[in-house]
């Protein structure tokens, strides 16, 4: 069974990460390892609803403290087809690029970096800044994936689930677990 860990940040997005746990755990072949940073409870309380990082804790097949920068997603040792943060704040997008680890979310990510694991950021804000770009930049240049959660329009989405369903997917997509036959959600009237 593959393991994936998925980071959840407090930028604005929060569902997104919620629902590639989920879409993780419907597959029943990726063991899957939770962080979720302070400031992401706080949003995914405000965004989705109280009961959320609850919610997202059940789902995980593992929870980790943020604060727990011993436990075992943090060393190179314990192997995994890579790592998800979605949503990504500015701010752990920049402690990853700059080396700043202080907590298990940025850790586990720079292990991801090192161990030359795929690591995908599913980097969130608007308008980028020269800063938010250099930091994008030297992340991409270590190994990351940056992937800012642009909907596929094209795809004609019917409502904002199937635009996060669609993000979400692209995201775990970038791991090439070999998992091309997650199901789609409708994607409009008629359509599968």
């Amino acid at each position: 069974m593959s393991r994936v860990i998925i980071g959840i940040s407090g930028a604005s997005g929060a569902a997104i990460g919620l629902k590639i746990l989920e879409r993780l755990v419907q597959t029943g072949a990726i063991e899957t390892h939770l962080v979720i940073s302070p400031a992401a409870e706080r949003t995914l309380a405000s965004e989705i609803d109280p009961d959320a990082p609850a919610r997202a804790r059940a789902l995980a097949s593992h929870c980790h403290d943020h604060r727990d920068i011993g436990a075992s997603i943090a060393s190179g040792s314990f192997r995994t087809a890579g790592m998800i943060v979605a949503p990504c704040s500015m701010r752990s997008l920049c402690a990853i690029a700059y080396g700043q680890l202080g907590d298990l979310l940025t850790r586990a990510a720079d292990v991801q970096l090192k161990e030359r694991r795929r690591l995908v950021l599913v980097a969130r804000e608007s308008p980028f800044h020269l800063g938010h770009l250099r930091a994008m930049a030297q992340v991409t240049e270590y190994g990351a994936i940056v992937a800012p959660p642009v909907p596929a329009f094209y795809l004609k989405p019917r409502d904002i689930a199937a635009i996060v369903d669609q993000i979400a997917l692209r995201a775990i997509g970038l791991l090439d677990l070999g998992l091309e036959a997650l199901p789609i959600i409708e994607w409009q009237s008629g359509q599968a």
